[in-house]
């Protein structure tokens, strides 16, 4: 009886303890004076990551595509991949763009979310490079409309985002007018190869792309 008794005590003491040591998360009381992006340049930012994302995922389904012993493309696999991974670091730039921007201090659960692609068979590399076109040219008209939004937001009088606007125009979209082109040349010089040597034509220029 008195072990049951003093077990109970040692219990009751444990307890009291780990109440008395237990961590108190203080919210932060950081000063919001610094903030100054508006709702609607937000939204548009927030809604520019899911676009990366979903180009992303359409890359990463491409790649795998080729990648299949079935098809047996590696060049064209490595080429979607590292499109895939681009992508996905538009999308890190711009959360990271966010943070230091002091913008994204609530829940992100709902700031990403993982869509099916749209297409995940291609008969041709052709077919797949005009795919990639179109992408391209979705995501960079996506991002014109975010220096569109963040140039002139009415849901603020601050209404110009001179370094966003600065931000967008000389790094992403650079890169995408870039990146467009090269899919356009590659997509023409393709198609003349397969128009004179056929699926030769095709695996030639993916070992090319391997280079």
């Amino acid at each position: 009886m008195k072990m049951l008794i003093a077990s109970v005590l040692l219990l009751i003491a444990v307890s009291s303890a780990q109440a008395k040591l237990k961590c108190q998360d203080k919210q932060a009381d950081v000063p919001t004076d610094f903030l100054d992006m508006t709702r609607g340049c937000i939204k548009e930012v927030r809604r520019q990551i899911q676009a990366e994302i979903d180009a992303s995922m359409q890359y990463l389904a491409m790649g795998a595509h080729f990648a299949k012993d079935t098809v047996n493309r590696p060049g064209f696999s490595e080429f979607f991949f590292k499109a895939a991974g681009e992508e996905r670091e538009h999308a890190t730039k711009l959360i990271e763009y966010l943070l230091m921007r002091g913008q994204l201090t609530d829940d992100v659960s709902n700031l990403i979310t993982v869509n099916v692609p749209q297409k995940v068979l291609w008969s041709t590399g052709v077919e797949a490079l005009k795919d990639a076109l179109k992408t391209e040219s979705k995501v960079t008209k996506s991002i014109r409309q975010v220096i569109e939004k963040c140039e002139s937001d009415t849901t603020s009088n601050n209404n110009n985002d001179y370094h966003l606007v600065d931000y967008l125009t000389g790094d992403f979209l650079e890169e995408q007018y870039h990146g467009q082109r090269d899919l356009a040349g590659k997509i023409s010089t393709l198609d003349k190869l397969m128009a004179t040597q056929g699926p030769l034509g095709e695996f030639l220029f993916d070992k090319k792309l391997l280079d």
